[in-house]
Parts: structure tokens; sequence; C-alpha cells
């Protein structure tokens, strides 16, 4: 698979994706580490750390934005961004230290759509469910 920086536009601190490990026309695989010097864990909470659950769901999107760039579902001078989260829930904390699975399913794809679902896997465990759909692009100023 191609590096990760190589797909998204993503950065730290706000890349929440290590690698995509599975991707084709159907959906995409990818994992995240995370790690007690994470920028909010030192405010939610500082007692009880946890990854905020709107950032799964940022980084199931970036895992999907990826995959399907992987997949060529997306062309290389578009850019997706966030457009709608028509559902979420959630299931299980996730905590420093722990590693994720997110598994993406592709909805749809074509013209300025991409429309996925996907669950956020603590071993075999579902943390994270969710349905979006992102819009699509060009890259201005480039």
């Amino acid at each position: 698979m191609n590096n990760i920086e190589e797909l998204i536009p993503h950065r730290k601190p706000f890349l929440m994706v290590d690698a995509l490990t599975k991707a084709d026309k159907d959906g995409c695989i990818g994992e995240r580490t995370f790690h007690i010097e994470e920028f909010y864990f030192a405010g939610h909470f500082p007692e009880y750390p946890v990854v905020p659950g709107v950032l799964l769901v940022e980084a199931l999107a970036q895992c999907g934005g990826a995959g399907a760039r992987e997949a060529a579902l997306v062309g290389d001078d578009q850019l997706f961004f966030l457009a709608q989260i028509e559902s979420a829930k959630f299931r299980k904390q996730v905590r420093p230290g722990d590693t994720v699975r997110y598994e993406v399913t592709h909805l749809r794809a074509g013209g300025p759509l991409l429309k996925q679902s996907g669950k956020v896997f603590l071993g075999d465990e579902v943390a994270v469910e969710a349905t979006w759909t992102c819009i699509a692009g060009p890259k201005l100023g480039s």
C-alpha cells in the first residue's frame, strides 16, 4: 500500500490513520495506534483519557478517503471534505495504547459524492460505527 500521506492531505497532529492495509472498489481497511502524547488527551480527560468519538468518525472518513484514492475511485486532483454524518454510534471507549482497525465500505463513489459506512474495531469488538458522505472539489490555488 502507498504511504498514507501520499493518499490524503492530512498531517500530524490531525492524521488519524497510521496505515492502509487493504483497498479495493468495495472498501478498505486501515489501522491506528493511539498514544498518550496525542494533543486531545490533555483535555479529554486528564484523569481518564479517552479518544473523542467525533475524532473516531473523522478517522473513519480519512481511512475511507485514502482507500477510495488507492482504489482509484477518486482522482488525485480532488479533495474530499466531510459533508454529512448520517449516523454514528459509540459502543466502546478507545484509550491511549489502543490499536484500532478501521473497516470502511464504499456505498457510492461517483461524481462529486463519496458515501461510505464503517466501523472502528478494538480487537473483535465494535467501538464505533458510522455512515457519512464526503463531497469532492478541485484543489484550489494549486
